[in-house]
This record gives C-alpha cells, structure tokens and sequence, in this order.
C-alpha cells in the first residue's frame, strides 16, 4: 500500500493531522480517562478484525506466537500513554498536554541508552538538554503569577504518557516482522480487556458521547494507524520525524479556533526547542563529537 513515496507522505501527514484531533475528540467524549480508551481500544478492536480478517493478514502462517506477545506487553505501555494523556487534558489545554508528550523521541533515546546499554552521542545528549530547556518553556509556567498547582498532575501526566510511549515503542522494535495492523489489534484487544474493571461500565454513557467515542476508535486508532504504519516503510526517518509535528500543531489549533485557547509565545518557544532538539537526535545533527556510552563510563567494573 502507498509504493509512491508522495503518497506515502500525503497519508503520514493526513496521520498526523487526525491525531492532532485526538484531544478533542476525548474531551468531549465527556468520560473519564479509563472510560474512554477503554471503548477506544473496543470500537478499534471492531475495525481492525474487520480489516485484518478481509486482508488476510490472520492467516495461522502469518502470525508469530512469540511476536503476538511482544505487541501485547508493548500494548500495556501504549494503552497505559492514551489514559495518562488523556488524564492530561483534564487539568491542562490540549495544546500544551500535547506538546510536553512529544518529549517522547527523548525518552526512547535515553531508555535505549540505559535499560539496553545502546550507544548514544553526546551531541544527541546535548540536543536533549535542549529539548528540556523547550519542555520548560511549553509548561507556560515561566513568567506566570500566582500560586496554582493545578499544572502539576497536568505536566506529570503528559510526561508519563510520553514515557510509557517510549516504553512500547522501545519494545515496538522487536516486531518488524509482523503487520503493523495485526500488532495494533492486539494492543486494543489487550486494552480492552485491561481496562474492563476500571471503565466503570455500570455507569451510564451519554448519548453524544458515542459519537466521539465511536470516531475515537475507528478514526484515531484504526484508520489513522493503518494510514501511518503504512507509509513508515516508504520514507526515511527524517521526513517522519518532520512530518510528527503535524500532531502538536493541529492540536494547538484546535485548541484556539474551538476552545479560545491561544498558546503564549514562551510557549511557542518551548514547542519551536522540542522541534529542534528532536529533529537534532533524528537527523544526527553533530560537529566532530565522540561516541559516548551511557552507563558505562571508564570506571565501570564490568
């Protein structure tokens, strides 16, 4: 699917774009956090059987036990960054929950340099500390008055989000063999079932409630995941990580034109230091640094 690589673009970017509609979709589904991914994780897992089954792609020779349970532990870290991300917006707009989660690149780089002892630049440490001055700034606390905590849940449930992202896609990485679609359907399907006992079924769900739970589902999780897992093959790393920041930019427009809510420009600023610190890691942006390894400096007795 999409061999020509504009197409392949076209569709990242309509991805994208979709999921920089995401925030508001949840909110006005109206529910809570759990609530919400769960019947996100239920209608996607609908779509893509559907999908899965018609393309073949269930077919007993295509599936890999050990791969079905690497996307189903990857699942726990993604479905767990939808209910923390989504616990963001309570507390905090849309635009800046969402710009403070796309420190996400980050945390894989510095996972990948700690838990699994990979090899990491210190140019790309140095691109980091930039992003983190830009993390700073995108809080819009800094040149703020007043004694309000209520931004505290609201940065650290964007930052979970953002780790518990890196987490799936660290462990993402093991399944480059299996449909993207297969691998998705198995993280809704493990979604859902983890989130049954907290969803609070019992409790009614209004009807215009459906629509954006509905949408949450088919739209934001299965048709912009088939469209996003589609065109990676087709494009090189840079163009992704460009075309990622679709996401915090919708986002940031939803939130001025439906609910008036202008970033400030420290803001802007911080989103602008995030952009260039990850394009920085992505592209090898470097002069003539030594490789550095995390963890194990000289003195490391192993």
């Amino acid at each position: 699917m999409f061999k020509n690589p504009k197409a392949a673009a076209a569709n990242l970017a309509v991805a994208n774009a979709i999921f920089g509609t995401i925030g508001l979709f949840a909110v006005e589904a109206g529910l809570p956090p759990f609530a919400t991914v769960f019947w996100r994780c239920v209608f996607a897992t609908v779509f893509l059987l559907v999908w899965c089954i018609g393309f073949g792609h269930l077919a007993p020779a295509n599936l890999s036990p050990r791969l079905l349970i690497y996307a189903a532990i990857g699942g726990i870290g993604n479905i767990g960054s939808s209910v923390a991300l989504f616990g963001a917006y309570k507390f905090y707009s849309i635009a800046t929950a969402t710009i403070i989660y796309h420190v996400q690149p980050f945390f894989v780089v510095l996972i990948g340099a700690l838990a699994l002892r990979e090899t990491i630049k210190a140019s790309e440490i140095l691109w980091i500390l930039l992003a983190f001055v830009g993390l700073i700034l995108s809080t819009g606390l800094i040149g703020t008055t007043g004694g309000d905590d209520s931004w505290i849940p609201g940065v650290g449930l964007s930052l979970v989000a953002a780790f518990l992202y890196a987490v799936g896609t660290i462990i993402g990485k093991e399944l480059g063999a299996q449909r993207p679609e297969v691998t998705t359907l198995v993280q809704t399907i493990v979604g859902a079932l983890l989130l049954s006992p907290f969803a609070d079924l019992a409790a009614p769900v209004p009807v215009q409630s459906w629509k954006w739970l509905i949408s949450l589902g088919i739209l934001h999780t299965g048709i912009a995941y088939v469209l996003l897992f589609s065109a990676y093959p087709r494009l090189r790393t840079p163009v992704i990580g460009v075309f990622a920041f679709i996401f915090p930019l919708v986002a940031i427009l939803v939130d001025l034109l439906v609910y008036d809510k202008p970033i400030h420009l420290l803001q802007a600023a911080g989103l602008l230091l995030i952009m260039l610190g990850t394009l920085g890691v992505q592209l090898g942006w470097a002069g003539n640094f030594r490789r550095v390894r995390a963890v194990q400096g000289s003195s490391n007795p192993n």
